[in-house]
């Protein structure tokens, strides 16, 4: 059942066009991720799909009733029902006093309690701890309307969507299939742009090549020879004149198919950042932090006791744990210099916080990232290029950055400091996705001591290869990845897992065939029954992997 079409969509902030969309159509079963860059008016989009803001040109028609979260608003109703608030851990009563996690849980029971045919979120696990996450993906799941939501947490994508809007350059484009699909078919997408680039070249370097060659048995093509008779020279000459007028013509077709090949332009590669630790005083110690006897309590709250950690050199640890446990008062203990807490000596600690405090407003994104940078200019700029900092934007002056590129200039900031022991206190939170997978990648090379805290579920597997918790007042480390530290906290023996598994990787590789020819069909592709099989192979899937979780 069609919920939602808008047509011919144009909005504009100043002279700037940040919505330019055709048509777009929003079914009943639709569960819509919206992916895109910071800035880039994936806000604006749900706004006007809403009609909470209306478009400078075009319409939107919406055949329902929605709800919608946001982190920035508070809810329409202060109170929800005492089943939703025991089952999402909150209080009945709104109050400014709620932490951000506990407001984005009020939000979604609030929006929940309303029983709307839509449900829009915009950024729903913002400042939610891993536990809180998981339950919004559970009452999502259990949602029986259509889902519209903008996040930038890949599992939650992944759980959730059965479609992927893409928002780029004001335009749209809908995947089918969740984030991993998405990525699987940009792939395609950039390396059927390379195959259709190269066959361009070739094929333009071949009609150049028969220029040439033309051109030269023009100038091969002899003059009358000076012996020959008048009646003999008239039909050489006019032999040679038809030969090279021949020739000529040839050439000028073979240049007008030059120009009427279509120009395929070479893909845009973005390079790999390595983050080569330049000139830091490399740290031997095989410790580089150390606690014993740690207490800590505020009031009647007891976070630790008789706690002890140690972290060791090259290590990189996530930090997990639920809202309040005690994560960011270790961390500023460790800042500190608790005398509980010994640090190594010659350690040179880099320390990321959502305050933004080490970022100068009166001076531009470049002029910050250098002011303490020990790396060279071209390789910051590499930096925030792949940040999406890109030309002349890196002269934009900060205090008119938003919340998630000022994040992506203090992350920059950081890591091309003199520093050998690197602390991250939720770097992800209000980042855009590009942005996410570049940090991900650039901490993977990192090749120093890593200690950070995230809700990111994928961020932490990604990165991580010991993971830290509080638990019963004691700080305990895992000596392994996230999936890893899962697995040991779920040990039960199923007989049917490994032959679930199998199904899956089975039905996965048939599922990424199927969207691989929906994204670029054949001739004799029939779109209407590869669609079928799609939407049947995803269910399959999404049974099996509910088995597992089970």
């Amino acid at each position: 059942m069609l919920l939602i079409e808008a047509n011919n969509i144009k909005k504009y902030f100043g002279d700037r066009l940040v919505l330019d969309i055709d048509d777009l159509k929003i079914y009943s079963e639709d569960r819509i991720g919206i992916v895109g860059r910071n800035g880039v008016g994936k806000t604006t989009l749900i706004n006007i799909l809403t009609n909470r803001l209306a478009p400078d040109e075009g319409f939107v028609k919406l055949y329902g009733s929605y709800s919608y979260i946001s982190q920035l608003e508070e809810p329409d109703n202060k109170s929800i029902s005492g089943e939703l608030a025991s089952k999402f851990g909150i209080e009945p009563i709104w109050n400014d006093y709620m932490s951000g996690g506990e407001k984005t849980r009020f939000k979604l029971a609030n929006a929940l309690d309303d029983n709307s045919m839509m449900l829009f979120a915009d950024e729903p696990t913002s400042n939610v701890d891993m536990e809180g996450i998981q339950l919004i993906e559970e009452m999502f799941e259990e949602y029986k309307g259509t889902l519209i939501v903008i996040s930038h947490d890949r599992n939650f994508l992944d759980k959730l969507c059965n479609k992927i809007l893409e928002l780029e350059d004001g335009k749209i484009k809908i995947y089918n299939g969740n984030y991993t699909d998405y990525k699987n078919q940009k792939l395609l997408e950039r390396e059927r742009a390379e195959f259709e680039y190269e066959e361009y070249i070739k094929e333009k370097k071949r009609l150049e090549g028969v220029i040439i060659d033309t051109k030269q048995k023009v100038k091969s093509i002899k003059k009358v020879p000076r012996r020959m008779g008048n009646s003999e020279a008239r039909l050489h000459k006019m032999g040679s004149q038809n030969a090279r007028a021949n020739l000529e013509r040839a050439v000028k077709n073979v240049k007008k198919r030059i120009e009427h090949l279509e120009v395929k332009e070479r893909p845009k590669v973005d390079p790999r950042i390595k983050l080569d630790v330049q000139h830091s005083t490399e740290l031997h110690s095989k410790i580089i932090i150390e606690g014993k006897n740690i207490n800590k309590s505020f009031d009647d709250k007891i976070i630790f006791k008789n706690a002890e950690f140690n972290i060791y050199n090259g290590s990189k640890i996530a930090f997990i744990g639920p809202n309040g446990c005690g994560k960011s008062t270790l961390i500023k203990m460790i800042l500190d210099n608790n005398h509980t807490i010994k640090i190594a000596k010659g350690a040179k600690i880099g320390y990321f916080s959502q305050d933004m405090s080490i970022l100068d407003n009166n001076l531009s994104i470049l002029d910050n990232v250098m002011e303490s940078s020990i790396y060279p200019e071209s390789f910051a700029r590499l930096l925030l290029a792949r940040l999406l900092f890109r030309g002349e934007e890196v002269y934009k002056n900060v205090n008119v950055l938003s919340g998630g590129e000022l994040v992506k200039v203090s992350f920059a900031k950081i890591v091309l400091q003199d520093i050998n022991l690197l602390i991250l206190d939720e770097p992800t939170n209000y980042m855009d996705i590009d942005a996410l997978e570049v940090i991900e990648e650039t901490l993977k090379d990192y090749d120093r001591t890593l200690l950070f805290v995230s809700h990111d579920r994928r961020f932490v597997d990604s990165i991580a290869d010991h993971i830290m918790t509080i638990e019963n007042h004691k700080i305990k480390i895992f000596n392994g990845s996230y999936k890893e530290y899962l697995a040991s906290k779920n040990k039960i023996f199923d007989p049917n897992k490994e032959e679930i598994e199998k199904q899956i990787i089975v039905l996965q590789n048939r599922l990424s065939e199927v969207i691989g020819r929906l994204s670029i069909p054949t001739k004799n592709d029939d779109i209407e029954a590869l669609d079928k099989e799609y939407n049947k192979i995803l269910e399959k899937l999404n049974k099996l992997k509910d088995k597992l979780s089970i």
